[in-house]
């Protein structure tokens, strides 16, 4: 009779008496699900790296207006989202589309920080004592400011109608910095067709982008 190889031994365990750490992406969402606490670390140590550099990646975008109390903020929410209608999104994972926990998890925190940006971005300015000194000292152009938001937000606007896989598409290379490359892999199609594709969808945001531009330069 041979004995057991490690790898045998530990899927014949029950679930319970597996150490977290070997938990398959399944058993840990389900746990979590229960509201398992130990489920929740174990989340935390295998994702809170990606989760910070996902957000990292958008925020770094505009240093000049999101700092660090930013990104923990837009981590806050994130977590709060996942948490939210009874855990909504982590029920909307779905393994049999070819995705990864991890690549879900990303995509969530992706997506949790343009959130966060579209809310700033529609917030009315507000100024503070501190903020005062700083009036005349700033290098940046309220023009240019007022022409960044608009500009994001006709991005923004232009996303949803997007289909879902060119959002996705959108994500993967111009918000994740994937390469053409990676992007085909990711997506299961031809480096040829990500051209294709990128080509698109650059000429519809142009596109969407140029009334704002005209409007702000005639202003």
């Amino acid at each position: 009779m041979n004995a057991a190889t490690p790898d045998s031994a530990l899927s014949a365990l029950p679930a319970s008496k597996t150490p977290a750490h070997l938990w398959t992406d399944a058993t840990l969402l389900d746990r979590m699900l229960d509201r398992d606490g130990a489920a929740w670390r174990e989340f935390h140590r295998r994702f809170d790296r990606l989760v910070y550099r996902c957000i990292q990646k958008v925020t770094n975008r505009f240093p000049s207006s999101l700092g660090s109390d930013d990104v923990r903020e837009i981590y806050a929410q994130f977590l709060l989202a996942l948490s939210a209608r009874d855990m909504h999104k982590l029920r909307s994972f779905d393994p049999a589309r070819g995705n990864k926990l991890s690549t879900w998890v990303g995509l969530l925190a992706t997506n949790a920080a343009w959130d966060f940006l579209r809310t700033v971005a529609r917030q009315p300015a507000q100024t503070d004592l501190a903020a005062l000194d700083e009036v005349g000292t700033s290098e940046e152009d309220p023009f240019d400011r007022l022409l960044a938001k608009e500009r994001w937000l006709r991005v923004h606007d232009t996303l949803q109608e997007f289909s879902e896989k060119d959002r996705d598409f959108v994500r993967l290379y111009y918000m994740d910095g994937l390469s053409p490359e990676e992007v085909a892999e990711e997506m299961q199609i031809s480096v040829k067709t990500v051209y294709s594709k990128k080509h698109k969808i650059r000429c519809r945001l142009q596109e969407a982008l140029a009334p704002s531009h005209r409007m702000l330069q005639a202003a």
